[in-house]
């Protein structure tokens, strides 16, 4: 038995569901702050731009103990995935849980330990709540990241729009208008397929640099998950902590492992038809993959080559009368412009003191196991360590983060330990793996295996793979977590 603890939630997307459930299942009070009225974060309808749906195929995008729906495509649209996380929130009691229309507007710590929240409501109203433990549980994608340029004002007062990608929720805002795209992230080339799909008289994206994108079905026959993840494709990584005789066999496997990655880029090269469309990354693809590996959109570079969208390289350097300047001096008809240059990660509400410790000067979080920092008791973070299984790494973190704000980890670190391993971990990020500092440096992908077995191995999970050479080379079942974690040390809060 443990003390029981109030413990607030903050965000009822993905993360905050599992968070919700794991230290509900432990017996401690639990109450979610969402800000908006609806749950699903990144999910919700209110932030789905159309035609939107999952870049990992549904049974790796699920929690453990609930698979999705078997009517479900492979990959499961917005709707569907909202469904699922309803469901999930159903079946498991969490909706009584969430307080909807409530923000966090500032975070103090108390002198004994826990914190208090400044929480608003959407009708104005300010409360000061008291708790023991806070799972920040908001995400990566939290406020949309927003560019300004010049003639910005004189461009939306002459009646051109502006909005980012995640307020494109209506199909209408795109017909009969000259639409220009900025950015070149999954997002951005959904939303000019889906323009051109739904009728927009012209449809340009504007983008910095090509980059390497993964397509669903490789060759359009071999489902992408089979070749990138699963346990041999993670071993051509190199990892951080690796030991002296783990770098000797990397250097031998590594004429290997380069034949493999060139032998990829080839494929890739071919099945999209990138050299002829001038839109071959210069970056080798092992150097990119991360949080930010892409996949295809499915017709995007075919309706390149038929000219229906228009793809330049460069970026916005002002608007003008009905049109958009480029960096190059090219000008573009406007009448919309999306931008698709992702979110801010970043949370606000924290003390300059909290935020000083968990954050470097370069913009990455000092957190051991992508979760928590030794200095900074009684908060955690679920989510931030996301991955190409993101709803199971959530899922997982989630569980080790209930008992190590208990202390029944079976190996619960001290200080010392886990500000070692911190240290480690960034210097790793800064020198050998330069792609992992994405997302300030909190992305598992495309370690999620490395990722998930430590934290298993923490937990104290007792049932092991049960075929680990077959298991070499497929993706994450979550089904097998689930069985990994029944086999944990059980205990409760009273």
């Amino acid at each position: 038995m443990v003390n029981r603890k109030r413990v607030c939630v903050i965000g009822a997307g993905v993360s905050g569901l599992a968070s919700a459930r794991a230290f509900r299942d432990k017996g401690h009070e639990v109450t979610v702050l969402e800000r908006s009225q609806e749950l699903g974060g990144v999910w919700a309808p209110s932030r789905s731009y159309p035609g939107i749906r999952t870049q990992s195929p549904k049974d790796l995008y699920r929690y453990t103990g609930l698979a999705m729906s078997k009517d479900f495509p492979e990959w499961p649209s917005g709707a569907q995935v909202h469904a699922y996380l309803t469901e999930f929130a159903g079946r498991f009691d969490l909706l009584p849980l969430i307080r909807f229309g409530r923000s966090v507007s500032a975070m103090h710590r108390r002198a004994g330990g826990g914190w208090d929240l400044e929480v608003e409501g959407q009708d104005g109203t300010r409360a000061r709540e008291g708790f023991d433990f806070v799972v920040v549980a908001s995400g990566t994608f939290t406020d949309p990241n927003r560019l300004h340029h010049p003639g910005e004002e004189a461009f939306l007062d002459g009646g051109g729009r502006i909005l980012h990608s995640s307020e494109y929720t209506d199909p209408a805002l795109v017909r009969g208008r000259k639409v220009v795209v900025l950015g070149f992230s999954k997002s951005a080339t959904d939303v000019a397929v889906n323009a051109v799909k739904e009728g927009a008289e012209e449809v340009a994206i504007v983008y910095l640099e090509p980059v390497w994108r993964v397509p669903y079905r490789f060759g359009g026959l071999v489902n992408f998950k089979h070749i990138l993840y699963c346990r041999a494709s993670e071993c051509m990584f190199p990892p951080w902590g690796e030991g002296r005789v783990a770098r000797m066999v990397r250097a031998l496997a590594k004429p290997l492992v380069w034949a493999n990655w060139r032998g990829l880029e080839t494929l890739l090269t071919t099945q999209f038809g990138l050299k002829r469309l001038g839109m071959r990354p210069s970056q080798p693809i092992e150097s990119t993959i991360s949080c930010g590996l892409p996949i295809a959109t499915e017709g995007f570079f075919e309706l390149v080559k038929k000219g229906k969208i228009r793809a330049v390289q460069g970026t916005f350097e002002r608007y003008g009368d009905g049109e958009v300047v480029l960096s190059g001096g090219e000008r573009i008809a406007l009448d919309l412009a999306i931008q698709a240059v992702g979110w801010k990660l970043g949370v606000p509400y924290l003390d300059e003191a909290t935020r000083e410790a968990l954050v470097a000067p370069d913009g990455q979080y000092r957190l051991y196991r992508l979760i928590v920092n030794p200095d900074v008791p009684d908060l955690g973070f679920v989510g931030f360590n996301s991955s190409f299984a993101t709803v199971l790494t959530s899922d997982i973190a989630a569980q080790w983060l209930v008992r190590y704000a208990d202390g029944k980890l079976e190996s619960q670190p001290d200080a010392g330990e886990m500000t070692r391993w911190i240290e480690e971990h960034m210097a790793w990020r800064q020198s050998v793996r330069p792609a992992a500092r994405v997302y300030g440096g909190l992305c598992s992908a495309p370690y999620h295996f490395r990722h998930l077995d430590e934290l298993l191995a923490d937990i104290g999970a007792r049932e092991r793979r049960r075929n680990p050479l077959a298991e070499t080379f497929r993706p994450p079942d979550a089904e097998a977590y689930g069985r990994f974690l029944e086999s944990a040390p059980a205990y409760s809060a009273g």
